[in-house]
């Protein structure tokens, strides 16, 4: 897992599949972006670069996007599986509320797998948080 104290090797193409990292969402993640690091403008972006944290093990990212309400303390990543794909489905907003729907694939021992959730963010102090998600059945 990549913390700010470890050294972090950028890829090329980002995990989201939305291009090259350093124009996609490493521009929202510090262990790439170091001072020039942005806030994700809309929460569709938001689950973008946190699909991308999560390809990546940047757990600092993925706890300073999630709100602190419903953020696991601590949050680990032990078992997490290779992320091979992100779908995103649509994305609503009303105010500072938004809902993304998503479908991530994943690979565990050789076999793939998906995650299809709607998730929930808030907008506060002009920054996206990521809540809680619903998954499809």
């Amino acid at each position: 897992m990549t913390s700010s104290t470890t050294h972090f090797k950028a890829p090329k193409k980002c995990p989201c599949g939305g291009g090259l990292y350093r124009k996609c969402c490493g521009r929202f993640h510090p262990e790439f972006a170091k001072d020039a690091v942005q806030p994700a403008p809309t929460a569709e972006v938001l689950m973008r670069s946190r699909y991308s944290a999560f390809a990546l093990e940047l757990v600092d990212y993925l706890v300073a996007t999630w709100h602190p309400s419903t953020c696991p303390q601590p949050l680990t990543l032990e078992g997490n599986p290779k992320w091979l794909q992100l779908d995103i489905y649509g994305a609503e907003q009303q105010g500072d509320k938004a809902q993304v729907h998503f479908c991530a694939y994943f690979q565990v021992d050789g076999e793939v797998g998906e995650h299809e959730e709607v998730s929930d963010f808030v907008r506060e102090n002009g920054r996206w948080y990521y809540l809680s998600g619903h998954t499809e059945t």
